[in-house]
């Protein structure tokens, strides 16, 4: 059973501006990826359940901050990187209002400053036994549902989820919403993630924007309240 650690969170850690939440060097060398100091032992006891039926648990994104989370956002909105639609394929943007843009790039990817990776709490997992050399990683429902080469973790997960055993990890985006993309291999740290999810407000989230040199500023603000809604907020509520 998770326990729920005594944290001081600030606004900087919430929007992904400062790091003094994250955890060692080492445990980060571990890791291959950041995690907030206390997401480090919960996953540990996780993976380690996960290597008694042959799973090699490995987290392939952690801690994101608000400049990363900026690049992937203005990138998307210069057709640098691929917009996907509701099916994971790839979308031609030039058809697309702003408006509309803005809201298809939220389907698979946070506004920057609303990011769970942000605060440390929020890991993308695969199996690496079942990785294929030189694979790259997509993070796209195929790897994760029937044949999917990660289709018996996701399994697992489910099982251990679903038994309350997973340690304090849940799935915030677990089925489709209208809002974030179902995402399997997307884990969250409730007990703490529940707390950084309080701190996070509209208001918050609007000022951290509002100084922030991104692409579709004026278009995001303009619908800053209902992208909180179903992109923000609108995650599963059931959590350990």
């Amino acid at each position: 059973m998770a326990t729920t650690p005594s944290i001081v969170i600030n606004a900087r850690n919430a929007v992904g501006q400062d790091e003094s939440h994250l955890c060692s060097a080492s445990d980060a060398e571990w890791l291959t990826v950041s995690v907030h100091r206390d997401v480090v032992e919960p996953f540990r006891t996780l993976r380690s359940a996960a290597a008694r039926v042959a799973i090699d648990l490995s987290v392939l994104s952690g801690f994101r901050s608000f400049d990363r989370q900026l690049s992937i956002w203005n990138r998307k909105a210069r057709g640098e990187l691929a917009v996907l639609d509701s099916n994971a394929r790839p979308m031609d943007i030039t058809t697309l209002t702003q408006r509309d843009l803005v809201f298809s790039i939220l389907r698979w990817s946070a506004l920057p400053g609303a990011s769970r990776h942000h605060w440390g709490t929020d890991l993308d997992v695969y199996d690496a036994s079942a990785k294929p050399a030189g694979y790259e990683i997509d993070l796209i429902p195929a790897e994760y549902e029937g044949e999917g080469m990660f289709a018996p973790l996701s399994s697992w997960l489910d099982a251990h989820i679903a038994s309350h055993t997973s340690f304090g990890f849940f799935r915030p985006y677990d089925r489709d919403r209208r809002g974030v993309a179902p995402e399997l291999w997307h884990l969250s740290f409730g007990p703490i993630a529940s707390e950084y999810a309080r701190v996070l407000t509209p208001s918050l989230l609007r000022e951290t924007i509002d100084s922030a040199d991104m692409l579709l500023k004026d278009v995001v603000l303009q619908n800053l309240d209902e992208i909180f809604t179903r992109f923000v907020a609108n995650t599963n509520p059931v959590m350990p």
